[in-house]
């Protein structure tokens, strides 16, 4: 049941964001094994003042079309799962909608099952 939060800067198309959407997606669904229907996604827009970034930190040439992923996560995956999320998600993203591995930033937070509630008032996974 990952929660995905994606900024970006504002000004792309209704398409350019439903392909970040499926290719994140379709990471999560092949490296975390998230289920059919498990997609709780939302991305947020900001302008050039409200989005800052290192644009050559370790090395990395970074351009303004950098999306920063953060995907908070049950703590249940391998070392080896986590690679391949954010292996996997660079590799579908540079296909849609065109993103340079550059500017795929992925931060994985990762929380015990009993700290969700799904709705109804419920910890589900406790």
């Amino acid at each position: 049941m990952p929660l995905v939060h994606i900024a970006m800067r504002a000004g792309k198309s209704a398409a350019y964001k439903q392909a970040i959407f499926d290719g994140l997606y379709r990471a999560l669904h092949e490296t975390f094994d998230v289920p059919e229907d498990d997609q709780f996604m939302v991305i947020t827009e900001h302008d050039t003042a409200s989005f800052r970034y290192g644009k050559s930190y370790l090395g990395i040439a970074r351009s303004d079309e950098l999306v920063f992923i953060q995907i908070t996560a049950n703590n249940t995956r391998t070392v080896e799962q986590k690679k391949a999320l954010f292996r996997r998600a660079m590799e579908l993203l540079g296909e849609a909608p065109g993103l340079r591995s550059e500017d795929v930033f992925v931060n994985l937070v990762e929380v015990t099952k009993e700290n969700w509630s799904l709705g109804q008032g419920l910890a589900q996974y406790a």
